[in-house]
């Protein structure tokens, strides 16, 4: 990495997520016009990637590739804004392996999630990620350009992310999103975050969130281990207790935190660079 990225940390705002209601955050996205515009907000307040998921008419996470390209459409609109685009892979448990895919090279984003294994995300069911899914997944996005987001919510997903490493799916260096404190995963503590920073493969990059209340203990443990970071709505729907959070108060208060670490908040093309996007 260039010596001027080396004091740069991204900022994601994961904006919307699939199931959180507007009755526990009346600040959700769920419209393509509302997450686009929260995404140019975002943005503006520093957040180099904003990371999509779509709602259907109920609210309800979809994969239908026509709102991921009506809201794409809708931030690119905005003329003055270079934010990278992460889209998600997951989101609908009615979708299948062929719906999760349908979106990447109908928008083609930079990046997109790749949720690294199977587990109990409790209380709903299975988070199924097959490898019936995870090796043509990693070959679409391959072929297409996409940098995979390797999303691991519990440590052995890395031996799933080295197997397909080593078989050529997913090219090195890869980036990781260490998500810690769902139902079902590792439980957010530092000393998890730690041991998953430790099993990271050599050149790698990597980010880290806390679901809820255990964001804030993360984003500072990420920050001190030279990590990026990850705030948003799909994550934590406060800012303090009863306080409901804005994605754009979320970003700011990376962004500010970032500064006072001693560190600066990426720009989308610092990001780009550090993340090796084509």
């Amino acid at each position: 990495m260039a010596d001027n990225l080396k004091n740069k940390v991204i900022i994601s705002a994961a904006l919307t997520g699939a199931m959180t209601p507007k009755e526990a955050n009346p600040y959700i996205p769920i419209t393509p016009a509302e997450i686009a515009d929260d995404a140019y907000a975002c943005w503006k307040a520093g957040a180099a990637i904003v990371h999509l998921h779509m709602r259907n008419e109920k609210g309800v996470g979809t994969m239908n590739k026509e709102l991921f390209k009506e809201t794409i459409d809708l931030l690119k609109a905005k003329k003055d804004c270079d934010v990278v685009i992460n889209c998600t892979t997951s989101g609908d448990n009615t979708a299948t392996y062929e719906d999760r895919m349908a979106h990447l090279d109908y928008v083609k984003p930079e990046i997109a999630s790749y949720d690294a294994g199977s587990f109990n995300w409790m209380p709903f069911g299975i988070f199924d990620n097959a490898p019936q899914f995870l090796e043509p997944l990693g070959l679409k996005m391959k072929e297409l350009g996409i940098k995979p987001e390797i999303e691991v919510f519990d440590s052995g997903f890395f031996g799933v992310a080295k197997y397909y490493m080593d078989k050529g799916v997913l090219v090195a260096p890869c980036h990781f999103q260490f998500v810690l404190g769902v139902l079902g995963g590792m439980e957010a503590t530092v000393e998890n975050l730690v041991y998953l920073y430790k099993q990271l493969p050599p050149g790698s990059t990597w980010s880290a969130l806390g679901i809820g209340k255990y964001h804030l203990p993360i984003l500072y443990a990420t920050l001190a281990l030279g990590g990026h970071v990850r705030v948003g709505l799909e994550d934590n729907v406060y800012y303090a207790p009863k306080q409901h959070a804005t994605n754009v108060a979320l970003v700011e208060r990376a962004a500010r935190v970032i500064k006072e670490y001693g560190k600066e908040p990426a720009t989308p093309d610092e990001a780009r660079a550090i993340l090796g996007l084509k």
